[in-house]
């Protein structure tokens, strides 16, 4: 079994679920993967991973997504099922409208989006966003911005359009991808850390949260003003999201926890939002802000007994 661990902010939800994803991802790619948190020193918290083989869990994690291609799963009979997207423009999704068993529709930015590696047709599929059941799907974009394109973004970058003599526009922002070529070293033993300039996110990383009232301005309407955050957070939360949802116990109030022993992921997710009693825990509760449609996630305040006593 192979063991690494890296730094976390466990006041950051979305690095909390990162974890959770790298957790899952790991068992994915490596199996038989158990994670837990350390908080020993409350200066220096760290995700414990450790999974079969002899790679570090995490480097196999982050290099399997450097080195994926990405696309999205359309309906039967659209176009489908299988559509790449390139980094420097959004990718056309079918305008068709799915249709969810209790009869709301499932527009076309909420498909799921494929993760795929060539070497031996590793693949996996994100899609928390298009839950159909009766569990919060936790979707915090908004608009006409695709899960595909948000995906492709994190992973590829941003490119603006074209100028003349030239194929692809210059790189706006950076992705993961960028990142494993320039940062490969710090990536794995920092994932959290790195940050870069981004158009547009999965609003999991509270680094990227803003109000136009807060800062003042809308940075959407500023040309030169990018928001900063980790496309591994970003990442990383979906994949973590994908089988387990944080506590939202009243509107945009929301739980979550730590736990404090190695758990593999069918467990994991279950502590996430505080079902493992016989487990050390830590306790943290955030408000979802709102930026025009969008929710945004904020950092989180450590719950005490006396909290989690007078509130359901």
């Amino acid at each position: 079994m192979a063991k690494a661990s890296v730094p976390v902010d466990l006041f950051s939800p979305g690095e909390v679920f990162a974890c959770l994803g790298f957790l899952e991802a790991a068992d994915t790619l490596c199996r038989d993967a158990e994670g837990m948190f350390d908080w020993n020193d409350p200066d220096d918290a760290k995700f414990c991973l450790r999974a079969k083989g002899d790679k570090n869990p995490f480097e196999v994690v982050l290099k399997f997504l450097a080195e994926s291609d990405i696309g999205t799963i359309s309906p039967e009979g659209v176009e489908g099922p299988w559509h790449s997207a390139t980094p420097d423009k959004e990718f056309p999704a079918p305008l068709a409208v799915l249709k969810k068993s209790n009869g709301k529709g499932l527009s076309a930015n909420r498909l799921p989006v494929r993760l795929q590696r060539g070497e031996n047709n590793t693949s996996t599929m994100l899609s928390h966003w298009a839950d159909g059941s009766s569990r919060n799907d936790f979707k915090l974009y908004s608009g006409n911005r695709s899960a595909l394109y948000i995906a492709a973004a994190m992973l590829s970058g941003k490119r603006g359009r074209p100028g003349k003599k030239q194929t692809i526009g210059d790189l706006e922002a950076k992705g993961l991808k960028q990142l494993w070529k320039e940062q490969r070293d710090d990536l794995i033993k920092r994932p959290f850390v790195v940050t870069t300039p981004t158009g547009g996110s999965f609003n999991f990383d509270p680094r990227g949260a803003w109000t136009a009232i807060d800062a003042g301005y809308s940075p959407n309407d500023q040309k030169h003003h990018k928001v900063v955050l980790s496309p591994v957070v970003e990442m990383l939360a979906a994949w973590g999201m994908e089988n387990a949802r944080p506590d939202e116990f009243q509107v945009r109030q929301v739980r979550y926890a730590a736990w404090g022993i190695a758990l593999p992921p069918i467990l994991a997710r279950v502590a996430l939002f505080g079902g493992i009693t016989v487990a050390p825990m830590k306790r943290f509760r955030f408000h979802l802000d709102l930026s025009g449609k969008e929710k945004v996630v904020t950092y989180a305040e450590e719950e005490t007994n006396h909290d989690r006593s007078t509130h359901p």
